[in-house]
Parts: C-alpha cells; sequence; structure tokens
C-alpha cells in the first residue's frame, strides 16, 4: 500500500525519528543543476518548498545564499533543519516558516516575492492528494514568485506537469539515472523541471 505523502499525520510521525534524508538523490547533484540559475549577487531570494530533513538549504549556504525560506507543514521538519544548518554551519541564519504548500499565499505570514523556488520532490508528495492539488501548488508557487522568478522542481515522473491550467511554461533541464537494482533493468530517470510564469 502506497504511503499517505499527502496527509500531515505521515510526515510528523516520520520526522519523529528522521534526522537527514534525501528524496530521490543527493542535494549536491541536485545543486549541479540549480547553478545555472542562481544569481551572481547571493542576495538572491530563494524559497525551498518541503524542505524536510534535506541538507538543501546547507548546500545553498556554502555558497553564500543565506536569504533562504524553508517551508514544510509539518514543524518538526522545521526543527531538524534548523538542527542541521546549525550543525553544519554554527548558527542559524535562514527562515523556517510552517506552511502548506498548497495554501502558499494564504500559510505564509508575510509573503515574499521570491526570485527562485526550489523542491525536491515535494510535488510529487503532493500529487497523491491528485492534479488539482498539484495546480493548487503551482498556482501558490507562481503568486510567491518575482518578476523573472523560476520554479526548479524535481520529481519522479515524466509527466508530473501535463496538467491543464498550469501557470507555468514547463521545460526539462536534467535527467537523473534512477538506481538499477540489476544491471539489465531498463534506463530510467527523474526529471528535473524547470518552470517560467506564463
Amino acid at each position: 500500500m502506497a504511503a499517505d505523502f499527502e496527509k500531515q499525520s505521515y510526515w510528523h510521525k516520520r520526522f519523529a525519528s528522521e534526522t537527514a534524508f534525501e528524496w530521490l538523490t543527493s542535494s549536491a547533484t541536485f545543486m549541479r543543476l540549480v547553478e545555472p540559475y542562481l544569481s551572481a549577487s547571493t542576495d538572491q531570494r530563494i524559497l525551498h518548498l518541503g524542505s524536510g530533513t534535506s541538507n538543501l538549504h546547507v548546500r545553498l549556504r556554502e555558497k553564500g545564499y543565506a536569504d533562504v525560506t524553508n517551508v514544510d507543514y509539518e514543524p518538526l521538519a522545521l526543527d531538524r533543519g534548523r538542527e542541521i544548518e546549525e550543525r553544519f554551519c554554527g548558527d542559524v541564519v535562514m527562515k523556517y516558516a510552517v506552511a502548506d504548500v498548497t495554501r502558499l499565499r494564504a500559510d505564509l505570514s508575510a509573503p515574499s516575492m521570491f526570485d527562485l523556488v526550489l523542491d525536491k520532490s515535494t510535488v510529487d508528495a503532493v500529487s497523491c492528494g491528485g492534479d488539482a492539488a498539484v495546480l493548487a501548488m503551482a498556482k501558490g508557487v507562481r503568486e510567491c514568485l518575482a518578476p523573472g522568478g523560476v520554479w526548479i522542481s524535481l520529481s519522479y515522473s515524466g509527466a508530473r506537469f501535463e496538467l491543464e491550467d498550469l501557470p507555468f511554461d514547463v521545460c526539462v533541464i536534467g535527467n537523473i539515472p534512477t538506481p538499477k537494482t540489476k544491471v539489465t533493468d531498463p534506463d530510467m530517470y527523474y526529471r528535473c523541471y524547470l518552470l517560467r510564469p506564463r
């Protein structure tokens, strides 16, 4: 039976004991695809959706980007994020906000305009709630983007954003090979999408 990835109760139980986990691929691999979209100026405003127990935010900070808002709808995940930042960086300077990514404008108390939005398979968890949930996430991201801003999303699905009324133009900027259990397994890939507002 599939896990209830769209339910907060699933994540509360999971984050009660989980201290670190990387979805689909390492943050270092994901960062190689993100780097071309990081501005030369490190004051770029970044929104990290479904931050969970990933160390992606630390990878960003190592490159000098500290204006990062890490969002998760499970408070325990944000506690873990702060712990990871302090352990690797010696202090906590990033922002952490409890928010449901399908209700971003309502949940972010002082919604900012972001230059770059990142999600590392959060859209896959949201998709367990159906296409309407993914569209709600997409519309919320669109409302939070500053002019010229983009959304980069990593997904296991090659058809994740094939949705009517999606307020973005979508292209694949990277394919990451999935792990094989046998040499004879077919070649399969995770997709890294670039979404530009329409």
